[in-house]
């Protein structure tokens, strides 16, 4: 990388190449040394600085896909095979598309992922969340060790997703295989094994929503499948199928993976912070600030991408044609001039959102689910398990953009 100061190179080569994914902080901090929006190399950039990556996600004439583009510029790998990949698995969704093909699949995503049915999802979120934080207290009176991630952190979201999308909830084990499988092309490098299973997984799961689709549109229900499947555009027109099964799959994967995310990452502060599980314990109110700091402080996706087709000014920088922007979010959300002491977690801090859902019109969907699920959650854990504590030390997943813990062990 030429002349590009030897720790600013070092850093980003630690997260594209995976060196730095288990603790990538020290390399963000690494790198805003350097500025809020930095060129890396010839044409490849990187947004670490708050209101620089809050402009390049906003601004609409930056692009989330470009194959022409991908072709031209540095991209996430030395092989350029991570955006190949991303587009044989992640397809023709809300993900992938740029205007004006995302403003029609945005809108008609809208219409049937109503705040309305959000908010029918409570009670399943709350009796689910109370059936499963019961269970895991059967088994602490027991003096059993358990894995939160498995016996909390994914069910809890797999089974409201599957509430949500009319999808049977004994399917929710194999759901995480797939996503475990599929979610792997969203990181930064991707070995050969990595690309096969997340197109096999892929398939399994178009497989699996066709035969869905067509009995819904059969027999309609009151369910997420139905309403995707029978939603109509202003002029009439439906989803065509590849875009139809992409963003169910989709909707089932983003659904629950950075839920689990969230789930782990802030239930990992709650352990080693006794003082923040007795203010919930006293007042679950509390719940929505601590959500908040929590997707600030440790944010279940840390990395997304832009791509420039034109010259764009975007933070007092000129984006050159042809070239791509890397979005740390996880570096933004602590970004010291937007939030004082960035490393240190405070749930009390003035109402400033981070950017772990994104910004713009690509701004997560299901931001509000998951934020409710959280909320629910949390206070129900702090109550009925008050002397939950680590069995053993916690296993962090080893990727960056998804980033949450593949096994928290305890005893409560």
């Amino acid at each position: 990388m030429p002349n590009v100061a030897q720790d600013l190179a070092a850093a980003v080569g630690g997260l594209l190449t995976g060196q730095a994914w288990l603790d990538p902080y020290p390399a963000y901090d690494a790198i805003r040394a350097h500025g809020e929006l930095v060129e890396v190399d010839d044409g490849f950039f990187v947004a670490v600085g708050f209101a620089a990556a809050d402009a390049v996600l906003r601004e609409p004439r930056l692009l989330v896909s470009d194959r022409e583009l991908a072709s031209l510029t540095a991209g996430f790998d030395d092989e350029g095979g991570s955006f190949d990949a991303q587009d044989r698995v992640i397809g023709a969704s809300m993900l992938r598309a740029n205007p004006p093909d995302h403003t029609r699949m945005r809108r008609l995503a809208a219409g049937t992922f109503t705040p309305r049915r959000l908010e029918s999802m409570r009670e399943t979120v709350t009796d689910q969340a109370t059936t499963l934080v019961r269970y895991l207290a059967h088994l602490a009176k027991r003096g059993e060790t358990f894995d939160f991630v498995s016996e909390f952190g994914y069910p809890l979201p797999i089974r409201v997703i599957c509430a949500l999308l009319g999808v049977p909830a004994r399917d929710q084990h194999w759901f995480r295989e797939q996503a475990t499988a599929l979610t792997a092309v969203l990181e930064p490098a991707l070995s050969a094994q990595d690309v096969r299973e997340a197109v096999d997984a892929r398939g399994r799961l178009d497989l699996y929503f066709t035969d869905l689709i067509a009995r819904r549109r059969a027999e309609p229900g009151d369910d997420l499948v139905t309403a995707f499947a029978l939603a109509r555009d202003e002029d009439g027109t439906s989803l065509p199928t590849d875009e139809l099964l992409s963003n169910l799959v989709l909707l089932l994967v983003a659904g629950f993976e950075t839920t689990t995310n969230l789930l782990g990452n802030g239930l990992a502060v709650l352990l080693g912070r006794p003082d923040l599980s007795q203010a919930l314990r006293d007042d679950p109110s509390l719940a929505p600030s601590f959500v908040e700091e929590v997707l600030r402080f440790d944010s279940p996706v840390q990395v997304t991408s832009r791509w420039c087709k034109d010259e764009v000014p975007v933070a007092g920088v000129n984006l050159p044609p042809y070239s791509q922007v890397l979005v740390l979010l996880g570096g933004a959300n602590r970004d010291p001039l937007r939030y004082p002491d960035p490393g240190v977690f405070d749930p009390s801090r003035e109402g400033r959102p981070p950017l772990s859902f994104g910004a713009g019109g690509h701004y997560c969907l299901g931001a509000a689910l998951a934020r409710m699920e959280a909320q629910i959650a949390f206070p129900l854990l702090v109550r009925e398990l008050p002397r939950l504590a680590l069995a053993a030390p916690p296993l962090r997943r080893n990727r960056l953009t998804l980033r949450g813990y593949a096994e928290l062990p305890l005893v409560g």
